[in-house]
């Protein structure tokens, strides 16, 4: 048969990636009927299931599976054809999608500022999270990575800079404890992450020197970190940028080499050269690119 409906195939490949009627709705922005209706002509059309009902969702049958890697598949194309196409002009104006981890904001912000006042056509888009998005299939023109050089193929990877990060107390806990030396880290406290297995370099740092059980508090995701620090709770890792701009918080060590990470810019190579990529690249660069003291 062919699938001459489009729509009900979106629909189906919908609530197959999110699992509920609702969901789909919400994504497609349609009433929930809609979505029914138009599974239920899909699998009429078919002659097969595609879902299993039932009181939390619906379950994509292996039948519905299929569907799932090729609805996929083809939204991921679709994506990628649409960033080309929208990055294909030479006007410095149009949707521009930049993304970073949610620690970098604080940093990247007063540059993505200057670009917007430089270039009051672009639209920007950041998008933050712990996933490394991917540039091939269109989810962004502009990725600012932290850690390992990235080596994804047909990538254009450039290094920003060293982001640095030091030991800060909340003004709250110097009154209380004073401020630790290197021989008597052990006799306070510490704020640290839930991954106690994580890579980052200052984490590990942590992990090899201070004891556990002066680790009093940890916390998923770093506004609570910093919250915390600044709460004083305890001393934490603040990146320099917001650590040397906070009032609230006391430098316990300053910034040190292996607490680096360096920074990347990566661009996919079919957009780097575009007029809107560059521009972003080049305000990042200049506000963001030289050495931090």
């Amino acid at each position: 048969m062919s699938f001459e409906n489009w729509d009900e195939i979106r629909t189906a490949y919908q609530v197959a990636r999110v699992g509920t009627v609702s969901g789909a709705a919400e994504v497609l922005g349609v009433h929930h009927a809609t979505v029914i209706r138009h599974v239920d002509a899909l699998e009429g059309r078919l002659g097969t299931k595609l879902f299993q009902r039932h009181p939390r969702g619906y379950t994509p049958t292996e039948a519905g599976q299929q569907l799932l890697a090729v609805g996929q598949a083809t939204e991921d194309q679709f994506s990628q054809l649409a960033a080309r196409i929208a990055g294909a002009g030479e006007e410095v104006s149009g949707e521009v999608i930049i993304t970073s981890l949610p620690t970098l904001s604080p940093l990247i912000l007063p540059a993505l500022e200057s670009l917007l006042v430089d270039h009051p056509k672009l639209q920007l888009r950041y998008l933050t999270d712990q996933r490394v998005f991917r540039l091939e299939y269109g989810e962004a023109h502009v990725a600012i990575r932290a850690g390992n050089r990235p080596t994804e193929p047909d990538n254009v990877v450039q290094q920003l800079c060293a982001n640095q990060t030091g030991l800060y107390a909340g003004r709250g806990y110097v009154e209380r404890y004073g401020i630790p030396t290197e021989e008597t880290l052990a006799e306070h406290r510490f704020i640290g992450p839930e991954q106690r297995d994580s890579n980052a370099p200052f984490w590990r740092w942590m992990a090899a020197t201070v004891p556990d059980d002066c680790v009093v508090f940890r916390a998923n995701d770093h506004e609570s970190q910093l919250a915390a620090v600044r709460q004083g709770l305890g001393i934490g890792f603040v990146p320099l940028h917001e650590g040397r701009s906070d009032g609230r918080m006391v430098e316990v060590l300053p910034p040190r080499p292996e607490w680096e990470s360096p920074l990347w810019l990566v661009t996919h190579v079919d957009l780097h050269r575009t007029a809107k990529v560059q521009a972003v690249l080049r305000v990042l660069k200049d506000l963001i690119g030289s050495p931090r003291a």
